[in-house]
């Protein structure tokens, strides 16, 4: 899916972009595949758990049963989710990422990693896909990455070189807009804080590594500057989830009065 089509189609089926709470939704189900296979398919509050986990999940999020049953019934209509029923009367929920994506077990942990924790660099990606299925080195995760980013299900935020940024392509129009801004952002405040070098990208150093990611975040912007790239990080967070949360009350209001 190219940014900006809105939509793309693997074996027939259309890929559009996921909102905040499909995109938690579906990394959850492809991640408890993986990792807790016991487990699944998962029932619905084991998908709300599951969604407001706090480790592994970036930013991390408060969803509730109502929400998280409305992400699945999108997943659901568009392919990449179904309902299942297994010895009990409840019914249980499972991914169609390969077949709606159209990809290898290597290459879903790594969309279902990017789903889950958003923008990261190469190295942070590998390191936390591995978990769901062996990458062996940076060669290995680029390969798949090419391949993915070939078909739009890969964008790249920042050019060749050490510390690259990435994000998944299931993000609407607007949304890649902002990471794009938030990266540009806290490229140049990390950019002022760092000490003048004429240095090659591929010599970058580590301190240059966008801090809007909190947890990779070195070197904080001059005191003058306002927030800190981090804080703004977390407001736009906090807004879009609002926002988000707005969103779902609006629908089940428009649905209760029948239009």
């Amino acid at each position: 899916m190219e940014a900006g089509t809105g939509e793309a189609t693997t074996a027939g089926k259309s890929i559009r972009p996921l909102d905040a709470f499909e995109r938690r939704v579906l990394g959850v189900l492809i991640e408890k595949a993986k990792t807790t296979p016991d487990q699944y398919p998962l029932s619905l509050n084991g998908v709300v758990t599951g969604c407001n986990q706090k480790s592994n999940r970036d930013p991390v999020m408060t969803v509730d049963e109502e929400q998280a049953a409305r992400a699945l019934e999108g997943l659901r209509k568009c392919g990449a989710a179904a309902e299942v029923f297994g010895s009990g009367k409840l019914p249980r929920y499972r991914h169609l990422a390969y077949e709606w994506l159209g990809v290898g077990k290597e290459e879903l942990a790594i969309m279902g990693e990017l789903l889950l924790r958003g923008e990261q660099t190469e190295g942070d990606l590998r390191g936390r896909a591995s978990r769901m299925d062996p990458i062996p080195d940076l060669d290995t995760l680029r390969g798949h990455l090419d391949r993915l980013a070939e078909r739009g299900l890969v964008i790249w935020l920042s050019p060749p070189g050490r510390g690259r940024m990435l994000t998944h392509g299931l993000l609407p129009d607007e949304k890649l807009e902002k990471v794009r801004r938030e990266l540009g952002l806290a490229m140049a405040a990390a950019a002022q804080a760092a000490p003048a070098a004429d240095v090659s990208v591929d010599d970058e150093p580590e301190v240059t590594k966008p801090a809007a990611v909190a947890e990779r975040a070195t070197t904080p912007p001059p005191a003058a500057a306002g927030p800190s790239p981090a804080e703004f990080e977390r407001r736009i967070a906090d807004l879009e989830h609002d926002v988000a949360a707005l969103h779902a009350r609006l629908k089940t209001l428009e649905d209760a009065l029948g239009g």
